[in-house]
């Protein structure tokens, strides 16, 4: 039984040096201004060729089930 106690310690601490980067980057980046990555466009405002093949696309299809 101690054993697994040991092994469940040892895998805390090795879990523990493994996210402290991830931890450290996030506490710089909400440090520097109120919002969780600082300065993010929002979803869907952005001007994109694939977005407006899609939206094309869609269209298209849209069309063509209308006429049937």
């Amino acid at each position: 039984m101690g054993g697994v106690t040991e092994l469940f310690v040892i895998m805390i601490i090795v879990a523990a040096f493994a996210f402290a980067p991830l931890g450290y980057f996030i506490y710089r980046f909400t440090k520097a201004s109120d919002k969780p990555l600082g300065d993010i466009e929002p979803h869907g405002d952005s001007h994109s060729a694939v977005n407006d093949f899609a939206e094309k696309a869609i269209a298209f299809v849209q069309k063509s089930l209308a006429k049937k």
